[in-house]
């Protein structure tokens, strides 16, 4: 059964209604008037969210439940049999001995040391002087200046209000100078001892015989033996069911306000970061420019859709755009 949607904004007391008629008219729940608990820099969309809907099903019997008896046949398999050929014995071998070449170091020149001079170090240290303090504003905002002819598109759940909350950063002037980091000093240097090598050929293995076993030699029996006799079963055969599906209202259309991107953090990098993991995953064939048009906007939508997440024709979700590595 489908059913059609008619939308009216009442804004009264610092609250915004939705009605919904279709059939018996029905009310979503109440969103505020600015989003809840918002921080500088962040943005965020008003939004419909649908009603939901639970799945009920009821299984009745198809086949009722039935035996039936199954003949499994006789096994055999084929085992072999060794018979002794000849005896097994032993026989004893010469291991000739084993030599190497080994180096002995030799002495040539001691250790000793010496001092080193070490020259002093300096570093730069910069200090920050306030020169105005930083403060927030509200500001409308969100795709807007990026392309004005996408938000022309809106889908029919969303209502086109995006709040942001700017951070205007303070200002500061940097001062900069040299201090000492590391005075001069002297330290002592280690010069190791020098040898030389004198290589001579030692003996590493002297000559050793060993005993060798003959394994005996067998030849082999082919017989045929009985594994399991043939035997019977009663196999179950399960009713067989049906199943029958029933779908019940679990929750109310509503609306809530959801964090978006927007003009303070859909910066240029951002946008090209985006377009770049959608082109990767073959979401996105346009041009890597940084800039939110219809192609870009299009493949996050389908991107988002795909793992489940908000989308909007004229806007995009903090969660995605975390989700295509996008650093906040």
């Amino acid at each position: 059964m489908s059913l059609k949607y008619s939308r009216s904004v009442l804004l009264a007391a610092g609250a915004a209604t939705l009605i919904i008629t279709a059939g018996n008219p029905a009310v979503a729940q109440e969103a505020p008037l600015l989003p809840p608990n918002a921080k500088p820099g962040e943005c965020y969309a008003r939004v419909l969210l649908p009603a939901q809907y639970t799945t009920e099903t009821q299984q009745v019997v198809k086949r009722e439940a039935a035996t039936r008896v199954e003949i499994i046949p006789a096994q055999y398999e084929t085992i072999t049999e060794q018979v002794l050929v000849r005896e097994a014995s032993t026989k004893l071998e010469v291991i000739p001995a084993v030599y190497e070449d080994a180096s002995e170091q030799v002495l040539v020149k001691p250790a000793a040391t010496k001092l080193v001079e070490v020259p002093a170090t300096y570093r730069t240290v910069t200090e920050q002087v306030l020169e105005s303090p930083a403060q927030t504003i509200w500001k409308k905002g969100g795709i807007a200046s990026q392309s004005g002819r996408v938000l022309q598109t809106a889908a029919s759940g969303d209502t086109g209000e995006v709040l942001c909350l700017v951070e205007i950063p303070a200002k500061y002037k940097t001062v900069t100078r040299s201090v000492l980091d590391q005075p001069a000093s002297t330290r002592e240097v280690q010069i190791p001892a020098e040898y030389t090598t004198v290589k001579k050929r030692v003996l590493k293995t002297p000559p050793t015989t060993r005993e060798i076993q003959i394994p005996a030699e067998y030849k082999t029996v082919t017989v045929t033996k009985l594994v399991r006799p043939a035997e019977s079963r009663t196999i179950d055969i399960p009713a067989e069911h049906q199943t029958v599906s029933t779908q019940k209202l679990a929750s109310e259309p509503s609306l809530e306000w959801r964090q978006v991107m927007c003009d303070e953090n859909l910066t240029h990098s951002n946008v090209v970061a985006m377009q770049r993991t959608l082109a990767d995953k073959g979401l996105y064939t346009g041009p890597i420019d940084g800039v939110i048009g219809a192609g870009t906007l299009g493949a996050v939508n389908s991107y988002a859709k795909s793992r489940g997440l908000p989308t909007g024709n004229n806007y995009i979700t903090v969660d995605v755009a975390k989700s295509l590595n996008v650093s906040l």
